[in-house]
């Protein structure tokens, strides 16, 4: 499966709205930065999408093992430095509530922080290019 997101600037606006086929969500600068905001910024959501996939891989995982999961929470941390700016080293933490032994429970975490894709994604440096830009100007 191929993934396609894009995100579309609100008309006059620095906002936008970022989509993948359904799903929509804002994304945005704070306002002190020069944006309106109201949304997500690109630093938030990519360490949305290492809690994301890190969730999402744990039930999928769980649900295989037979175990049930009745909460998961993921904090990501990091910050960005330099310039341009990149990000430090991301780190998270996890909290599990399922039915399965502690044991097992330790054995699916280590096992999704493994196979999880956004983070390993990270961990491997996968390459990131342009590779198209229209541009339109005003004569002048």
């Amino acid at each position: 499966m191929t993934f396609e997101v894009s995100t579309r600037s609100l008309p006059g606006r620095p906002a936008a709205i970022g989509s993948a086929g359904p799903f929509t969500l804002v994304v945005d600068r704070p306002a002190d930065g020069g944006g309106d905001g109201l949304g997500f910024n690109g630093g938030q959501l990519l360490y949305l999408a290492v809690a994301g996939c890190v969730s999402n891989d744990l039930f999928r995982e769980a649900r295989a093992a037979g175990i049930t999961l009745h909460r998961v929470e993921v904090t990501v941390h990091g910050d960005f430095t330099g310039d341009p700016a990149v990000s430090t080293e991301i780190s998270y933490d996890l909290r599990i509530d399922g039915d399965a032994p502690e044991e097992r429970l330790r054995e699916l975490v280590a096992r999704v922080d493994g196979i999880a894709e956004i983070p390993n994604s990270l961990r491997r440096g996968t390459p990131v290019r342009l590779r198209q830009a229209e541009v339109t100007g005003t004569a002048g």
